[in-house]
């Protein structure tokens, strides 16, 4: 039985991962609160286990894992920067587009968990990262919604 089809996803979300953690990192260069600042560099580096734990995963089925992110988050991340350093570091800017990856590591994780191609091994670490997923949005979101309210 061939494990493409687990390989492949798994390389979609952990390149989606290590979007995140690059994308958590830079926030916290952009914060202005040194709350937010840990906030971010932890989750950053919680994301980076996370990626490096699927791409264990990858390894032990016999593949090659991702080991970057995408093209397209370094441009949004460029695209970020200029915003925020037009925003002169407003901390509400940062959570927006935190929040707003948050949702799309979400929902590329929900997509996965709907496969049901998946194998069982497969499904677990991926059930198992989403649980740091699902942390990490509704933190953001609730956060972003407190600045809202303020």
């Amino acid at each position: 039985m061939s494990n493409d089809h687990d390989i492949s996803a798994l390389n979609g979300l952990i390149t989606t991962t290590l979007d995140s953690a690059d994308g958590y990192a830079e926030a916290a260069k952009d914060a202005n609160s040194t709350s937010l600042t840990s906030l971010f560099r932890s989750r950053a580096s919680e994301r980076r286990k996370m990626a490096a734990t699927l791409q264990e995963c990858v390894r032990s089925l016999g593949g090659e894992a991702e080991d970057e992110g995408t093209v397209l988050a370094s441009a949004h991340r460029m695209f970020v920067n200029l915003r925020t350093s037009l925003t002169k570091h407003d901390n509400k800017a940062v959570v927006d587009e935190v929040e707003r990856g948050e949702d799309h590591i979400k929902h590329k994780f929900e997509d996965a968990l709907k496969d049901r191609d998946l194998s069982p091994h497969t499904m677990r670490a991926v059930t198992a990262a989403y649980a740091s997923v699902r942390s990490g949005h509704d933190q953001m979101r609730n956060l972003k919604r407190a600045m809202d309210a303020a």
